[in-house]
């Protein structure tokens, strides 16, 4: 660490979760740490466990930075669990999880800050996510605020699968969201704590998700703030076509359905995600994509074995009674041609 832990602080920790990111690191910390206002929060890498040149560069290149190392790859879930414990710790009323690949403009931060103190029963936030490769186009990993279909696939104001929107102010409403990016989620530590943090199991990609729907369970509400933009890069740790990031989002998109359905709800959803995921599946054998294909088999066997792990349910199905949720976003997006959140 950098700085010392006793050094007084501001109520916000910006943690920046780094993974062999050295050169991430170059590119988007100066924005952050120039930009975030040092009387709202302040900026923290948690490093992964790197082996490339990351320490050191933090070291010499960002001695102001303040340093939290772990021995090892945690994951994203397991690593910022431990971040929000040592932010705990250390007194932080909120933390932000910004990715390695964010860029921030001037007053990113107190937007946010500022609208969960004048609104104590929300819990997270999430800024306008915005291309760090073209400022008026939303970005894919959370765009303007995200919510679920009834058949739990996500999608978000400004971004429907792969259909990015431009920004022309269409979404510069305050409004309640299902799930926050984890790309740049600000979250009351108490309340991230209070439901278990992140879900390590899925060690990568939708836990975000995950923990969004145990903190609306909790009655607490989640929104999207576009007073507050920044700029992401996307694709920092893999790109949309490896087989690796396809078998953590078909497993962890099962494990998020198991988890938070109630028993009434639970079976028939999976059959139908099953069926659903099988016609993913038939479409990378019939391209060729065999490493796609395998990654889709390889989840749902998986899966089968990691949901014994899950034995407590919930009550009440969020996807019958929060907004947004009743919509069949294969069917508007495929069949429909509705490419756009606002023609849903």
């Amino acid at each position: 660490m950098n700085n010392s832990e006793n050094q007084a602080h501001p109520r916000c920790a910006v943690i920046i979760l780094n993974w062999n990111g050295a050169d991430l690191l170059r590119r988007f910390l100066p924005s952050v740490m120039l930009n975030t206002e040092k009387s709202v929060g302040r900026v923290i890498v948690a490093d992964n466990g790197s082996t490339d040149t990351s320490l050191e560069v933090l070291h010499n290149e960002f001695p102001e930075v303040e340093v939290w190392a772990f021995d090892k790859n945690y994951g994203f879930a397991g690593g910022y669990n431990r971040c929000l414990e040592r932010a705990k710790e250390q007194g932080y009323e909120y933390a932000v999880l910004l990715n390695s690949d964010v860029e921030t403009p001037p007053c990113w931060l107190s937007p946010l800050t500022e609208y969960l103190d004048s609104h104590p029963d929300v819990a997270a936030a999430q800024p306008k996510i915005l291309s760090a490769g073209d400022h008026a186009r939303f970005e894919y990993a959370g765009a303007a605020g995200g919510y679920l279909d009834r058949n739990g696939y996500p999608y978000c104001r400004g971004r429907i699968f792969d259909t990015c929107e431009a920004d022309s102010g269409q979404y510069d409403d305050t409004v309640d969201i299902f799930w926050a990016t984890g790309a740049a989620l600000l979250v009351r530590v108490d309340k991230y704590l209070e439901v278990g943090g992140l879900d390590e199991d899925f060690f990568a990609h939708m836990e975000e998700i995950d923990l969004c729907w145990r903190i609306l369970l909790t009655g607490s509400r989640i929104v999207a703030i576009p007073q507050s933009r920044v700029f992401h890069l996307g694709g920092g740790s893999l790109p949309a076509s490896n087989p690796r990031k396809t078998y953590l989002n078909f497993r962890n998109n099962l494990l998020l359905l198991h988890k938070n359905l109630p028993d009434g709800d639970r079976g028939r959803k999976l059959f139908q995600r099953r069926l659903l995921d099988t016609i993913a599946w038939t479409k990378f054998v019939l391209t060729g994509d065999w490493g796609n294909a395998a990654a889709v088999f390889r989840a749902h066997r998986h899966f089968r074995r990691m949901r014994r792990a899950y034995t407590e349910h919930p009550s009440v199905n969020l996807l019958k009674v929060f907004p947004h949720c009743r919509h069949n976003i294969l069917a508007d997006y495929y069949l429909r041609r509705r490419r756009t959140f606002s023609q849903l």
